[in-house]
């Protein structure tokens, strides 16, 4: 049984990525426990999904590392570019260091959305517990925005605002500005969708749903056995679910104008060259 997930779980990994442009990108990575040389350590699950031109969700890969580290991540998109992946415009994640400089590298020419979920965790552990409601606050006011000049105006009042009581904190939100809204550069519909990594950390969860229970990994070949597993199958359920979005607003996201640096609607930035600080993908993100 084992030979034949084996099998299974391989052709998924190593399946062509021959439906592209993948406009969108999503990558992420998660602790599992495996005993290795007689003892248990933890080792970082590589993930990464997308949209395909058909507005469809697909898992593209999977791989294990012994740590999250720069090296494993350029080997890992270097082998999805291998593999057929093409035309990303926006790539998402967390500011780990070695993740975005591998993306700069594996992927020039993409822009790199900062994930706003684990930004807005690390704003507000700089501020006190009393007043971190508040600041949460005022960071939402500027996604809610209806149009990306309005939240570019409402990024500047909010970090004023924060100045006059929290000028490291306004610094450090001022800082992070470009990389926080690049998802501006994109039509207003995919918004939701583009501005954080929840679409990658819910597939996690049901993940997390599975590997809980195993607890500890007698190795890392069991270990991508069973999420590959359990990949292939939500792969396979995305496929004939319904849209994540439409192949009409793709097509627009792909020829988005490119107005002056100076315009609120600027596109994002490139990736920065060096290192910086159920249904799943169906769902819709309330981020």
């Amino acid at each position: 049984m084992a030979q034949h997930l084996d099998a299974e779980v391989q052709a998924f990994r190593s399946r062509p990525l021959d439906a592209g442009p993948y406009t969108y990108l999503w990558i992420d990575a998660l602790a599992v426990k495996v005993r290795e040389d007689s003892r248990t350590r933890n080792v970082s699950v590589l993930l990464a999904t997308a949209v395909n031109r058909d507005g469809q969700p697909e898992i593209l890969g999977i791989d294990i590392d012994t740590a999250e580290t720069g090296a494993g991540w350029l080997a890992f998109l270097r082998g999805l570019v291998a593999r057929g992946l093409c035309g990303v415009q926006l790539a998402v994640s967390d500011a780990h260091g070695g993740l975005t400089s591998s993306l700069a590298a594996a992927l020039p020419g993409a822009c790199w959305q900062r994930c706003r979920t684990h930004f807005a965790a690390n704003l507000l552990a700089k501020v006190p517990k009393s007043a971190q409601p508040v600041v949460a606050g005022l960071l939402r006011s500027i996604f809610d925005q209806p149009d990306s000049e309005q939240v570019h105006a409402q990024f500047d009042r909010v970090t004023a605002q924060l100045g006059e009581r929290f000028p490291a904190v306004a610094d450090y939100l001022a800082d992070a500005k470009d990389d926080l809204l690049a998802f501006t550069a994109f039509p207003v519909e995919h918004w939701t969708k583009i501005r954080s990594n929840n679409p990658q950390e819910r597939l996690n969860k049901e993940i997390r749903r599975r590997t809980d229970v195993v607890g500890i990994f007698p190795d890392r070949s069991s270990a991508i056995r069973l999420i590959g597993s359990v990949l292939a199958e939500q792969h396979d359920e995305w496929s004939v679910g319904r849209r994540y979005l439409s192949a009409e607003s793709l097509t627009k996201a792909r020829l988005r104008a490119v107005p002056t640096a100076s315009s609120p609607s600027a596109p994002p930035p490139a990736l920065p060259a060096g290192g910086g600080a159920g249904d799943v993908m169906g769902e819709a993100v309330s981020a």
